[in-house]
């Protein structure tokens, strides 16, 4: 496999290393995390429309509420994942520190 392709594995998997002379410095600590997050859907004549409060951008519809909630959390999913992707590509290749950030709102 080649390196880019490890990458792109561990990309999918959530799981980022950096190695500095062979030593890895940091490893990421979203693996696997659960998230709460506000869901607001609101009944409109196509069917719903949700969109989370906390994060701009994660919104969507659905024919059924069910419908408008399970694209909702793919539509999260995504944009978490992108979002990892770009402060990847941010971070460079230089070492980083990564570590989890707990907030109470």
């Amino acid at each position: 496999m080649t390196s880019a392709g490890r990458d792109a594995r561990a990309a999918r998997q959530g799981v980022w290393s950096i190695a500095l002379l062979g030593l890895v410095v940091a490893e990421a600590y979203h693996s696997f995390m659960d998230l709460q997050f506000t869901a607001v859907f609101r009944q409109v004549s196509e069917g719903y429309i949700g969109f989370v409060e906390e994060l701009p951008g994660a919104n969507t519809q659905g024919a059924t509420l069910e419908e408008a909630r399970a694209n909702l959390q793919e539509a999260v999913a995504m944009i978490l994942d992108a979002n990892r992707e770009l402060a990847r590509q941010a971070t460079g290749k230089g070492p980083v520190i990564r570590e989890p950030l707990k907030v109470s709102a």
